[in-house]
């Protein structure tokens, strides 16, 4: 299953290739940020899938999204592992 998650970016890698760090409820790995409209910052909260930012949401809806997401139990957590098992940093 793949879901769309809350990440927070936590730093910029490579402006160029338009890569960041974020983290997703402690896992942290690179992912594009091409596809998000403008600059993107560090603290910037985006809407993260299969290592794309897809876009920009504030801290709230991050938050309220992600526990919901925690909710769900099993589904959130293959996520993830899968998150975990494919990091780059």
């Amino acid at each position: 299953m793949c879901l769309g998650i809350p990440a927070q970016v936590v730093e910029l890698i490579d402006a160029e290739l338009q890569l960041a760090k974020v983290d997703v409820s402690g896992v942290r790995r690179v992912v594009n940020v091409a596809l998000l409209d403008g600059d993107v910052d560090v603290g910037d909260w985006v809407l993260l899938h299969v290592g794309f930012a897809l876009s920009r949401i504030d801290e709230s809806e991050a938050l309220a999204t992600r526990e919901l997401l925690e909710t769900l139990g099993a589904p959130y957590e293959q996520e993830l592992g899968e998150l975990r098992a494919s990091r780059i940093e």
